[in-house]
């Protein structure tokens, strides 16, 4: 089971595999294998260097982009490899847009959008540690263009506005964060504000991590909350995070403002 931790002699054997695996015989120079266990459930987590050690700064690179990363610092590392696609899909897409990435975290979203030529991006997370290493990661990147703002989401609605309106619009939000975000309670605040924020045609990537919702529930909450979003797609998930029930991972979901000829013409009809 996923909330039971792995045994000592399990870390082992996997030490053991990796190291078969990963080290080239012919290669003195490299003789050890840097692991790092994290163990999460709802009740807390653990994290712990098995063997050999991370570096620090520790900079990984995707698809050409930067990115801090903290292995060993606790529960969130700095960057979400499930996201991978997501963060692609808006480096190829928002070439020339005015963005708005909302609990932007570590604005891996923003990097994306700013090395594929975006315009502006308003990142936007009351967590001001992440934010601070977002900064960072737009600088290893050489970027400009990004503006940080270290506020609570639900009370700036209002400076958000006047620095749209937005060509595309990233809601990535925890599940559940006590006493700041539920999703099953407090997603459709965020979704009822978007229409009016976007350009018309403007699009939103929606991300959804609860295993307990699933992508029926963000559809009929859009649905619900913001009728003219209409629903493009849902983005795949990378192949190194294959699940058994795709409905209890990672969702990525696509969704188009209908422009407002469109929607009179529907309305007509």
């Amino acid at each position: 089971s996923h909330n039971i931790p792995l045994s000592n002699n399990t870390i082992s054997s996997v030490h053991d595999i990796l190291k078969l695996n990963m080290l080239n015989p012919t290669d003195d120079s490299v003789n050890s294998v840097n692991l790092v266990y994290q163990f999460r459930n709802d009740t807390g987590s653990e994290t712990r260097i098995v063997s050999g050690d991370v570096p620090k700064p520790h900079v990984v690179t995707e698809n050409g982009m930067k990115f801090l990363v903290g292995l060993a610092s606790g529960k969130n590392n700095g960057i979400f490899l499930d996201m991978a696609n997501g963060r692609k899909w808006v480096q190829e897409n928002t070439k020339d847009q005015n963005v708005l990435n909302m609990f932007a975290y570590t604005c891996g979203f923003s990097v994306a959008a700013l090395s594929g030529g975006a315009s502006q991006v308003v990142n936007i997370d009351m967590a001001g540690g992440p934010m601070k290493n977002g900064k960072r990661n737009h600088e290893l990147n050489n970027l400009q263009g990004a503006r940080f703002l270290t506020h609570n989401i639900f009370k700036t609605w209002g400076k958000l506005r006047k620095l749209g309106p937005y060509d595309t619009i990233i809601v990535d939000p925890p599940s559940f964060q006590r006493n700041s975000f539920v999703a099953s309670k407090d997603y459709c605040k965020i979704l009822r504000r978007l229409p009016d924020f976007l350009t018309d045609n403007g699009r939103v990537l929606l991300c959804l991590n609860a295993p307990s919702l699933n992508s029926d529930w963000l559809k009929n909450q859009v649905q619900e909350e913001a009728p003219s979003l209409e629903f493009l797609e849902r983005l795949p998930n990378p192949d190194s995070f294959p699940d058994n029930n795709p409905e209890r991972s990672l969702k990525v979901l696509l969704f188009q403002k209908k422009s407002m000829a469109t929607a009179a013409t529907t309305e007509s009809q």
